[in-house]
């Protein structure tokens, strides 16, 4: 029973390829003619676009009407006038910046960057500093001034 069955459905897979295959050889064998006849529709025709020639000289004398004309050089003479006057004109070397004209260092764009952080830097180091000069001055505020005191005497007698 079970043998039957799938022999009936591979028979039946063989009719459907036999099928297609003919419809696919009716396909083929039609030709537009035919179609066209058959739906009672006309084929417009789309025309062709026709060539344009530029640089190549067709031989043939019905693509002849396609060659385009040699193109014709435009006329520079009034923008060669201004570049001639605008010559004449003296740039003045005190305008020019010097530094913008001179090529920068690989690393430049890194330092910009970098600027406004050492300027932090550089402003807490300076308070720093002035805070460690306090605290020695109050340590030894005495000390401090008995050797100011001293170097005084002794620049006061070499001069005499």
């Amino acid at each position: 029973m079970v043998i039957m069955d799938t022999q009936e459905s591979i028979g039946s897979l063989e009719e459907q390829a036999l099928k297609r295959k003919e419809r696919l050889k009716n396909l083929k064998r039609k030709n537009p003619s035919e179609e066209s006849a058959s739906s009672n529709t006309p084929i417009e025709a789309v025309p062709l676009p026709k060539p344009k020639f530029r640089s190549y000289k067709p031989q043939d004398e019905g693509l002849q009407e396609a060659k385009l004309e040699d193109a014709l050089p435009v006329s520079v003479d009034e923008e060669v006038k201004d570049l001639l006057e605008a010559g004449k004109e003296k740039v003045v070397l005190q305008d020019l910046d010097i530094s913008s004209l001179a090529p920068r260092k690989p690393d430049w764009d890194l330092k910009r960057d970098v600027a406004k952080k050492l300027e932090k830097l550089e402003r807490r180091t300076q308070k720093a500093i002035a805070e460690l000069i306090w605290e020695r001055l109050k340590q030894g505020a005495e000390d401090n001034l008995g050797a100011m005191v001293t170097m005084n005497e002794n620049r006061s007698t070499d001069d005499d």
